[in-house]
């Protein structure tokens, strides 16, 4: 994905906001995020695709990775006298998607929920309440080392 120069990293200090996208696939999985009080809530569109062909993985510490892979349709009538007019649908079967999505650092990485229901996957990221400690961390200076 080509970043120009508000791209990743760098995005971060010039927009403002952490999440980012990091990669899209131009497929038809489409994405809603939506951030309540207590969660980040991703709804994904992901029409045909059954529990078991979608995977939903935390890669790098915090990268929220989505992967659907369709398997193809195998042809229903390979018999002689069939005849084909139109192939459409058992040729080009489901297309595969992958989302990459940079969770914020206030989430509980070991609490994600997932559900997929009516062609929409949900996942659910808990947020993390309790203060984290700051990165800064002081030094003693002694005068020998």
């Amino acid at each position: 994905m080509g970043d120009g120069i508000f791209g990743y990293p760098f995005r971060r200090f010039f927009l403002g906001h952490p999440p980012i996208f990091r990669e899209w696939s131009g497929s038809t999985a489409l994405l809603d995020w939506l951030e309540s009080p207590t969660s980040h809530i991703f709804k994904i569109n992901v029409p045909g695709f059954s529990k078991d062909e979608i995977k939903v993985q935390v890669e790098e510490g915090n990268v929220l990775h989505i992967k659907g892979e369709g398997g193809k349709e195998e042809n229903q009538a390979k018999e002689k006298d069939t005849v084909w007019h139109v192939a459409e649908r058992g040729t080009t079967g489901k297309s595969d998607f992958s989302r990459a999505i940079e969770l914020p650092e206030n989430v509980k990485i070991d609490q994600i929920k997932a559900h997929v229901e009516n062609g929409v996957l949900t996942v659910v990221v808990p947020k993390d309440a309790s203060p984290k400690s700051p990165k800064v961390r002081n030094i003693n200076i002694t005068s020998k080392l």
